[in-house]
């Protein structure tokens, strides 16, 4: 099996921004059942430090550190929420308002192993969000993070009654489908089924922002998925 590609998107002594793709465990797992994207920058780099990690299934702009000196520096901005952070969504669809701030506390769910339920007695969580395009079908939505529990975005936007695409935990799991919103939609001649346009978690980390142990303010983008873009274009 081929060796999952990632893209590095900016590097210095001290750390190394990653754009991770969907489908890639960021560490590695209690089992050491698959390989991570840390597995595969230990390969490149030799030693590195686990500053933050994503989902499997998300997508995008991850930071490892190349120091002890810089690992401790960058996992206390995070700690210290010094660390602006934003993440593109495509939500099944029309938020309304279009634009806010999703206050509810999350806590862990009692039952269900894996996942987390809003509760009054969970720990406090915000997520700030702004529809980016708006469709009653699918939006496209930047969220950002003022606190950073699990599946807070997941939980979040299934909360405002707006779950993300293809999340099989807080929303339907199906996969984007053409056909979903377009009635006159019918398969090319070489097609036998149709392909989804898109098949995973529809979440990408694609903005950092924080100053460096020098003092310089580092503004890190990932590119938006293209599935996510075709899609939009698609919807218009």
């Amino acid at each position: 099996m081929a060796k999952p590609i990632f893209q590095i998107l900016f590097e210095n002594d001290s750390f190394v921004a990653v754009n991770k793709p969907s489908g890639l465990l960021s560490i590695p797992n209690r089992a050491q059942s698959e390989i991570s994207l840390k597995d595969l920058l230990v390969q490149k780099y030799g030693q590195i430090y686990t500053v933050h990690r994503l989902d499997k299934d998300t997508s995008g702009l991850i930071l490892f550190a190349k120091t002890e000196a810089t690992h401790r520096f960058l996992s206390q901005l995070f700690e210290e929420r010094k660390v602006d952070k934003y993440y593109l969504g495509i939500v099944i669809g029309m938020p309304s308002p279009l634009e806010g701030l999703i206050d509810a506390p999350i806590m862990e769910h009692p039952i269900i192993k894996g996942t987390m339920m809003i509760h009054r007695n969970g720990k406090p969580s915000q997520t700030g969000y702004e529809t980016l395009e708006a469709n009653r079908f699918f939006s496209m939505v930047s969220f950002q993070l003022h606190t950073g529990r699990t599946h807070q975005i997941r939980l979040h936007a299934k909360n405002i009654g707006h779950p993300l695409a293809c999340d099989p935990l807080y929303g339907d799991g199906k996969p984007v489908l053409v056909s979903s919103f377009k009635k006159n939609y019918k398969l090319s001649k070489h097609e036998l089924e149709e392909r989804p346009m898109i098949s995973r978690l529809a979440l990408h980390s694609y903005r950092l922002v924080f100053t460096d142990e020098q003092g310089k303010k580092m503004e890190l983008m990932a590119p938006h998925p293209k599935e996510f873009s075709a899609l939009m274009k698609q919807l218009k």
